[in-house]
């Protein structure tokens, strides 16, 4: 496994939402046109109840997500945050701190994967690829 890109999408909190999907649509369309990937693995949504709001805007940002692999012909894959931290710590319940050492350690990284965006993203990314049979190595 090689790491061939890494980054944030980041949309100021005041801009309106429309503008603020554009951005996040806009971005990962351009990953996915150098890229070329076959997947794109993203987080399964999980939210409290007592925080809804933040569940809907995530919906938004997963739905322009899901639209611009579609429009690229990558295919979508959803996995569980306890399943991503499990395949690459061996606990469900590890800490941002414990996937980032974890990512650093098996992308053999000469750093940590920063910010901690950046290591949850590589940690979906190993686990997809594992999961979808690539050998580990």
């Amino acid at each position: 496994m090689v790491v061939l890109d890494t980054g944030v999408i980041a949309t100021g909190s005041d801009a309106p939402l429309e503008e603020r999907v554009l951005v996040i649509y806009d971005g990962v369309s351009d990953v996915l046109a150098r890229h070329a990937p076959a997947h794109l693995v993203i987080e399964d949504l999980y939210a409290e109840y007592k925080f809804p709001r933040t569940a809907l805007l995530m919906a938004h940002a997963r739905g322009v997500v899901c639209l611009a692999a579609r429009q690229h012909g990558a295919d979508v894959l959803a996995l569980a945050p306890a399943e991503v931290k499990r395949a690459v710590t061996a606990n469900g319940a590890a800490s941002k701190e414990q996937v980032q050492q974890a990512v650093r350690r098996i992308l053999r990284l000469e750093a940590l994967p920063r910010p901690s965006h950046v290591a949850d993203a590589l940690a979906l990314a190993i686990t997809g690829y594992l999961r979808l049979g690539g050998p580990m190595r």
